[in-house]
């Protein structure tokens, strides 16, 4: 059998997330449909992070196992041409023995866009979470120092998907407002070595009471003090959330 690592994009909106259920259609299941009618065999993918209904991927990673002699250029070539337009494959490459997306991973970078505002760019609402507060990012990036660094982030997991440790080390966080043609954008972005379920959205769920004003920035050294969800902000929209690149270290 020889691995593979696969790098795709995809736009969440009309999947029920990665993982197979019954029901409704996701990522996993488009995928593994396309290799078993490209490769003739069933094949199970595992990827690094199973993203939740409606959230996107640039930099998704899936490690899998094939006898198929297809090279990976043509693999990846006829993976995109039975899978539909939202999904993209980006890249198909040779894998050391027992690579494992989930396993191998050092590190994840997630990308998270608010449009703050009446205004709003109608074009990107699939994209973005909607604010109608103009937020003050400069209170927002204040507040993200105090994630920066090895933490309990327990107040920031969501209940369902419970982890041996909820010790995470966050690398960097940044905000930053972009200007735009129709409406300004405040830019999310988070590195981490882990990310506990939902630890994302409900950081910058956090982070926009403070940019409202609702709370002082040092508020979110008390959160993350008592490891208890309901003290966080509320969970962020899933279309605002992206999952940027993994880090293998090769």
């Amino acid at each position: 059998m020889r691995p593979f690592k696969m790098t795709l994009a995809y736009d969440g909106t009309n999947y029920a997330g990665w993982q197979i259920q019954a029901g409704p259609i996701t990522i996993q299941q488009t995928l593994e449909e396309a290799l078993q009618k490209i490769t003739g065999t069933p094949i199970r993918i595992v990827a690094s992070g199973r993203t939740d209904a409606g959230v996107h991927a640039f930099g998704q990673v899936v490690s899998f196992a094939s006898n198929t002699q297809l090279s990976c250029h043509d693999l990846r070539k006829a993976l995109n041409a039975n899978t539909p337009h939202d999904l993209f494959v980006r890249e198909v490459a040779s894998a050391p023995d027992g690579f494992h997306a989930i396993r191998d991973a050092i590190s994840k970078r997630y990308r998270y866009i608010i449009q703050d505002g009446l205004d709003i760019d109608i074009f990107s609402r699939g994209f973005s979470w909607h604010v109608r507060s103009i937020l003050n990012e400069s209170a927002m990036q204040q507040a993200a120092t105090f994630l920066i660094g090895q933490h309990d982030f327990a107040s920031f997991q969501a209940a369902g998907s419970e982890r041996a440790t909820t010790i995470r080390e966050v690398t960097d966080l940044s905000i930053e407002r972009k200007s735009a043609e129709l409406s300004d954008r405040i830019v999310i972005e988070i590195s981490a070595d882990g990310f506990l379920y939902n630890m994302v959205r409900n950081i910058v769920g956090t982070l926009v009471e403070i940019g409202k004003g609702q709370k002082p920035a040092d508020w979110i050294k008390e959160v993350l003090a008592v490891k208890d969800r309901r003290a966080a902000g509320t969970t962020a929209p899933a279309q605002g959330l992206f999952l940027l690149s993994v880090d293998y270290g090769f």
